[in-house]
């Protein structure tokens, strides 16, 4: 598991996006200690008169939705909304102010894992 939405204005060179995309999976696997190969980030790109942030239509900004099974302590979470800030603005060139981190415990009987077993069943 995680799972990870990451919604960005449209108009970055893939090769920003490449690097928000990579160096998201890395905070992951670092803050957290979750392994690579578990780690899942989809990013969507939003028109920017889709988007409003603090009355101005089109900022820029950066949201993380973030799926785990439950159980991180608060200090593993800290830590994860930090990387995944630092990555933003390191990916992306962003202000920290302009990214958000949102976060779902996801119970492990909630979370279907490979092959259509449960978290819970795979011993997660």
């Amino acid at each position: 598991m995680p799972i990870l939405h990451v919604h960005v204005v449209t108009g970055w060179p893939a090769d920003k996006k490449t690097a928000l995309l990579e160096t998201a999976s890395q905070a992951v696997v670092e803050s957290l200690g979750a392994p690579l190969r578990s780690v899942r980030i989809m990013l969507h790109e939003v028109l920017p008169e889709h988007i409003i942030v603090a009355g101005e239509v089109g900022r820029q900004s950066v949201v993380f939705h973030v799926h785990l099974i439950a159980g991180r302590s608060e200090a593993q979470k800290d830590a994860l909304y930090a990387a995944l800030n630092r990555a933003a603005i390191e990916a992306l060139g962003v202000s920290g102010e302009d990214v958000r981190v949102l976060l779902d415990d996801v119970p492990n009987t909630d979370m279907g894992m490979a092959n259509g077993v449960s978290a819970k069943a795979m011993g997660r």
